[in-house]
């Protein structure tokens, strides 16, 4: 058993930490930011030949520290360490696949964080209670195939592996998911889910990926759950026509009506607060001296509650609505000359209901950032922004993260990053938390789901 003194004790090795962090990042270089060797983001799509790399690399490191490694049929990676006794393992992680311009620190921290672990444990001769893990999720990020924390969706049991497989590349590629496990050989034939793979409790260590921890000077971001969300496909469909022959009055303008849609998305957000992003925009037939007569776009709707959610999908579906109808909503049309009426129509694309972390996670969570920060200053709690692996692994098992400092709040960009100081006071909160979980799940003080 590991007690509180040595539990202190123990320090994470923040330089050979960071040197693996980039020696990982070897795989996948992308956008030179500047003149530094690590001066680059990342470009490591799932599944793509750079995963493969970092993957086989991950496999061959946690090996090399005495983890047994099991590859599921999503191709999520569980390395384990062995315990004083059989059971469930308590597991660490996160994900090592990217943005196409992503950085350096978006999920690949957590997984180096807990191949950190692994070497303090065997640094200090720790024999754990029970067998202690760390997993590598595949396509959290949903880049390549469109449903981001696919993997451990399918794993939680709220994803179908038949669906998932059958996810086809973005950018009018043929891959499936399917296609790909099995192209780089990370097909595994363990099935996918949490009977076959159970975990006792999980933490992740993330960057914040917004702003606040460093704002308000502080380490340490105790996440107690994640907000809500939704993403939606809206299609509009206008009327093609001559730009120099067509009237504004007798124009079905596909975008014109779009650029309007975002806009009352940005009001209602402002309203409620919500935050609406538009990420990816198409326009048909895309020539300059043609009306597009054909505008496809994407709304990711956010807000830390459900209700919330559901308030703005109905307020939007009933504006777009009115505005496809040619009624001027809000004053969107003020000064304006009215078209044609258009044809609207939606698509859910994935959601995600309102998170709030295990009770018992999130206390060890605390208990481990006050003894690593020396100072309840430095600490605060907070809601994530983004969804994670954890949203998943929280229908399952116990769960909670720990957030780090995200420099100028900034994140899916080549420029991301945290400090190694930073990075190095995340782990050893990690290190404590699923070192206490072993400890109290040891001493019957865990209360299960």
């Amino acid at each position: 058993m590991v007690e509180e003194e040595y539990l202190k004790g123990m320090k994470v090795n923040r330089g050979r930490m960071n040197s693996l962090l980039h020696e990982s990042c070897q795989y996948g270089v992308g956008h030179r930011w500047g003149s530094g060797p690590t001066d680059t983001g990342m470009s490591r799509l799932a599944l793509s030949d750079s995963d493969k790399e970092v993957r086989d690399w991950f496999v061959a490191t946690t090996k090399s520290l005495g983890c047994n490694v099991t590859v599921d049929a999503m191709g999520n990676i569980f390395a384990v360490r062995p315990g004083k006794r059989d059971g469930w393992p308590t597991y660490v992680g996160s994900h090592l696949d990217t943005q196409p311009r992503g950085g350096r620190y978006d999920g690949i921290l957590g997984v180096l964080a807990g191949v950190e672990m692994l070497q303090v444990l065997n640094d200090y001769n720790v024999e754990t209670e029970y067998p202690i893990g760390v997993v590598n999720w595949t396509n959290e990020e949903g880049a390549r195939f469109p449903v981001i924390t696919v993997a451990s969706g399918v794993w939680a049991g709220e994803i179908p592996l038949e669906r998932a497989h059958d996810l086809q590349e973005v950018g009018g590629g043929i891959a499936t998911m399917k296609s790909e496990l099995n192209r780089i050989g990370y097909l595994g034939s363990t099935p996918a889910g949490y009977r076959s793979m159970p975990m006792a409790a999980y933490f992740e260590l993330h960057i914040e990926q917004g702003p606040i921890l460093e704002a308000n000077n502080q380490k340490i971001g105790i996440v107690t759950g994640v907000q809500a969300y939704k993403w939606f496909t809206v299609d509009i469909i206008g009327q093609e026509g001559h730009t120099g022959t067509t009237p504004l009055s007798e124009r079905g303008d596909a975008l014109l009506l779009a650029a309007r849609m975002i806009t009352l998305s940005n009001r209602l957000a402002t309203k409620h607060g919500a935050v609406i992003t538009t990420g990816v925009l198409s326009v048909s037939p895309g020539s300059v001296n043609t009306i597009p007569g054909h505008v496809r776009f994407t709304l990711d709707v956010r807000a830390p509650l459900d209700s919330t959610i559901d308030i703005i999908e109905t307020e939007l579906k009933r504006d777009y609505a009115a505005l496809a109808a040619g009624e001027n909503v809000g004053g969107l049309l003020d000064s304006a000359t009215p078209g044609k009426p258009l044809q609207v129509s939606w698509q859910t694309d994935s959601m995600s209901l309102e998170t709030k972390f295990h009770p018992k996670c999130i206390e060890l969570v605390r208990a481990s950032a006050e003894s690593v920060a020396g100072s309840k200053l430095l600490l605060r709690d907070i809601v994530s922004g983004a969804g994670h692996d954890s949203v998943h692994t929280n229908r399952r098992c116990p769960t909670a993260m720990v957030f780090v400092p995200s420099k100028n709040g900034v994140s899916h960009n080549p420029e991301e990053y945290t400090s190694p100081e930073d990075c190095a006071l995340g782990a050893e909160v990690l290190l404590q938390s699923a070192l206490r979980y072993d400890r109290d799940r040891n001493s019957g003080e865990v209360e299960w789901w």
